[in-house]
């Protein structure tokens, strides 16, 4: 043990702000972290024990105890739902003979639930000691089993089911599909790597911010912040150590845009990434990507060795002295949360990914208390194609306030699930109609996070201005109970990811399940719903976004789909209020934290 650990520790020169790296590798050989390993790795990091606790105690995907030689993560997403999980889930209990959360009496197979793994147009889908096996059925499910029983490697068992594109690459032979189904003017376009940094370099700094700035660039990752105006916050603070992230740890239930861009155009996004460091002053950008995707390494390492050789990456770039830029990949190990840039920043330093306090904000103080840009995948990629094309051209696609494409995440009830590059300002019934889609019922837009909107609404543009979106539609039909099959969904899934940071997302998540659960149930009352509207704007005191929206699926079902909630609910029937007044309990306490109101 202690030689495995030795050996991984020095791999990263003792570095203890790759922790998170530390422990994945040291997992992958031990095959999880013993309380002897958690001390010593502190050890040998001479770093306090309960650093490498707090870190390893956080993350979905470390185990504290051992999960089986061969480890299936069944996605228990809502798409996933809609596609027959709950049978496939069956099937891999009856021929493992354990219940998921356990592993089997002889140690050989362990199965774990595990939120959505960027799979959603082909589910339900399991990692497998981190290979992605996709659209399985219960027949599959025992074949799988029985071939790991039988001593089958996951290699083996995956066979020559490849997917399309470079799914089939040597370095990544996934079964994975990238289903392109509409490629844009900007991402999916035809594109010349290294191209965009041979004009670049002829501009200085803050000509390359201008031209960001005049094509109104805006993150993609759904805040829409000016792109130009975050570049030029970090140009302009202080210390000569600056650098750029790409977040591609996009969590977000229903959402793998980030997952093909990263498969056919990795060159895209790191060129993008290079100009970034370019504009702010930066020598150093880290990729942060879900574990999820942990299949991609070999790739996209190989896929920066290949930039470094034509000099794209690292010194000189593009044959011009004094700029140098790398990247290096930091791969996050199951926390939604961390989607959230601060989070993401904490993450990549080997801690909890816990947002931060802002102000400051990363721009000031980010990574290593250094100036730090983070930007999502879609962002990086944009900016490519504004230095390549002008932001005249860019600013001819989309509407007033969204200029560009959007790369969408389609999946759920339609014929075609997949990705769809639109300029801003389609409706929601322009993609339903490309993506197939009949006898819809809902359609969830922007992740759990976003708004859940009713066929009354599906004339509404997608766009800054109307409905903003980081990327994924969730289509609902009419045959799915909403309640039950993906609020109900979401609900576990915001629970189970707070960090706990915060008291209002710690308490009202797990709260709000339950009453949930009860109006379900048939149990409800009706000033739950009440309670629950009046909990979701004490979330809007929560650090950051992902607690203050955790209860958007429950609000925004209740403003267009009341209906459904009142038929669980008989007015006026009182058997199941509850007889302890909670609000006369703790209004003493409310009015102490009682925030003054401008």
């Amino acid at each position: 043990m202690e030689k495995t650990i030795h050996a991984v520790i020095n791999k990263y020169n003792g570095d203890e702000t790759r922790l998170m790296d530390i422990l994945l590798d040291i997992q992958a050989e031990l095959g999880y972290l013993s309380d002897a390993t958690i001390a010593c790795v502190a050890k040998t990091l001479n770093i306090p024990q309960v650093n490498v606790e707090q870190t390893a105690s956080f993350y979905h995907f470390f185990a504290r105890a051992p999960r089986g030689a061969c480890t299936v993560y069944l996605n228990d997403s809502v798409v996933a739902g809609f596609n027959g999980r709950a049978a496939v889930a069956r099937a891999f209990e009856e021929a493992a003979g354990c219940s998921f959360g356990q592993v089997s009496p002889d140690g050989r197979i362990g199965l774990f639930d595990t939120a959505c793994i960027g799979m959603s147009d082909q589910e339900p889908a399991a990692l497998i000691n981190d290979e992605v096996f996709t659209s399985l059925t219960p027949a599959r499910a025992r074949e799988l089993v029985a071939g790991l029983r039988a001593g089958q490697t996951v290699a083996a068992l995956k066979g020559d089911r490849l997917g399309d594109g470079q799914n089939a690459h040597p370095l990544v032979r996934a079964m994975v599909r990238n289903n392109i189904c509409r490629r844009g003017a900007i991402v999916f376009d035809d594109y010349q790597p290294g191209a965009a940094l041979r004009r670049v370099v002829a501009m200085s700094s803050s000509e390359v911010i201008a031209l960001v700035k005049a094509a109104n660039v805006r993150g993609r990752g759904g805040a829409g912040f000016p792109t130009g105006n975050k570049w030029e916050f970090a140009r302009r603070a202080p210390g000569d150590v600056k650098y750029i992230f790409c977040n591609a740890d996009e969590g977000e239930p229903g959402t793998f845009k980030d997952r093909v861009i990263l498969t056919e155009l990795p060159q895209l996004v790191f060129e993008g990434m290079a100009i970034a460091g370019y504009a702010v002053g930066a020598q150093q950008g880290l990729l942060y990507i879900r574990n999820e995707y942990r299949y991609l390494r070999a790739y996209l390492e190989q896929t920066l060795a290949d930039l470094r050789a034509h000099h794209q990456l690292g010194p000189s770039i593009a044959g011009q002295a004094g700029f140098n830029f790398d990247v290096k990949i930091q791969f996050g190990a199951g926390a939604y949360v961390c989607g959230e840039e601060s989070a993401l920043i904490e993450s990549a330093e080997g801690r909890r990914g816990e947002p931060r306090d802002r102000p400051p904000f990363p721009v000031e103080k980010g990574y290593l208390q250094r100036p730090t840009v983070v930007n999502n995948v879609e962002t990086l990629c944009s900016v490519v194609k504004v230095i390549l094309r002008g932001p005249e051209w860019y600013n001819s696609l989309g509407t007033a306030e969204s200029k560009g494409t959007k790369v969408l995440s389609v999946s759920g009830d339609c014929a075609q699930p997949g990705i769809y590059e639109v300029a801003w300002g389609l409706t929601v019934n322009d993609i339903l109609k490309m993506a197939g889609a009949q006898d819809v019922q809902a359609v969830q837009v922007g992740g759990p996070s976003g708004a859940c909107i009713a066929p009354a609404e599906f004339n509404r543009k997608l766009a800054y201005e109307d409905l903003a979106t980081g990327g994924a539609l969730i289509v609902i039909g009419r045959q799915r109970d909403l309640l039950r099959d993906v609020v109900l969904n979401f609900a576990r899934f915001f629970r189970e990811e707070s960090c706990g940071s915060c008291v209002p997302c710690r308490a009202l998540t797990g709260m709000s399940q339950l009453v949930l659960e009860k109006i379900i149930a048939g149990q409800g009352a009706p000033r739950d719903l009440d309670r629950l509207l009046v909990w979701a704007t004490l979330m809007k005191r929560n650090r950051c976004g992902l607690g203050q929206t955790a209860l958007n699926p429950i609000v925004s079902t209740i403003k267009n789909f009341r209906g459904l909630y009142e038929q669980r609910i008989k007015a006026g029937d009182d058997r199941f209020e509850p007889a302890f007044d909670l609000a006369a309990a703790v209004q003493d306490y409310e009015a102490a934290v009682a925030v003054p109101q401008e």
